[in-house]
């Protein structure tokens, strides 16, 4: 099943929808796919205004668009999907936040965007599926460069030694940043099983972890190229 955030859902003016292994990109966006902006995100900082269905952005984690009927996404296999609107949907946006753009400030671009023609506070975000704390273990290094560059840590290992919380950080910074309130759609996309009996597959999200570890007992084992999933919001047409 698609996941969607109550937070979106509760805007008339937009559609969204947060993909998994099951449908890479939502049935209810796939009308739209030929409007996607083409971009190659490489966990960057970068914010891209689309003005026009298929425009070309170059190297860009960030989109932001007034402009109904344009789909903007991103692909994400652990990485946090953070999508926007404003609370009328008159203006929407996408981020593709890992670790890395969590510490350099892909957020916080973002609300600087907005608060170019807007104030954050009119808007709402929602966090997608993303590797969670249960799974998502890094080293004493990295955990350490959190602790040292946000101004108030969440609660970065949790609940094991060394498990970085992303979408707390992320909650945490769009809350600092003003926006208007902020959820969760989804869960982990390194162990959330698939619940849906029509479907095969053992695990719900594509996972580029899990995908890893399998690689590496197995090297015959598939990569995910070509198998990321979309989190993806429009303006109604």
């Amino acid at each position: 099943m698609t996941d969607y955030s109550a937070l979106l859902s509760a805007i008339p003016a937009i559609q969204h929808g947060f993909g998994n292994k099951s449908a890479l990109l939502p049935a209810s966006l796939l009308h739209y796919r030929d409007t996607l902006p083409e971009k190659k995100q490489v966990h960057g900082t970068r914010i891209v205004d689309v003005l026009q269905p298929g425009q070309l952005c170059g190297e860009a984690d960030g989109f932001y668009t007034t402009q109904p009927g344009i789909l903007l996404s991103v692909l994400t296999a652990d990485c946090l999907p953070v999508i926007f609107s404003r609370r009328d949907g008159a203006a929407i946006g996408a981020v593709h936040a890992g670790w890395r753009g969590l510490l350099d400030g892909i957020l916080e671009q973002m609300a600087q965007r907005i608060a170019h023609d807007d104030d954050p506070a009119n808007w709402v975000a929602a966090i997608g599926p993303a590797a969670g704390p249960c799974c998502y273990e890094v080293n004493e290094e990295l955990v350490a460069q959190f602790q040292q560059r946000l101004p108030q840590p969440p609660a970065l290992i949790s609940p094991r030694f060394r498990h970085l919380d992303l979408a707390a950080i992320a909650h945490d910074k769009l809350t600092a940043l003003g926006f208007a309130a902020v959820d969760h759609a989804g869960s982990c996309t390194i162990c959330t099983l698939n619940a849906d009996p029509q479907q095969p597959q053992r695990f719900k999200y594509t996972s580029f972890r899990r995908n890893s570890q399998r690689r590496a007992q197995d090297p015959q084992h598939p990569d995910i190229k070509g198998r990321n999933q979309y989190a993806a919001i429009i303006i109604n047409p």
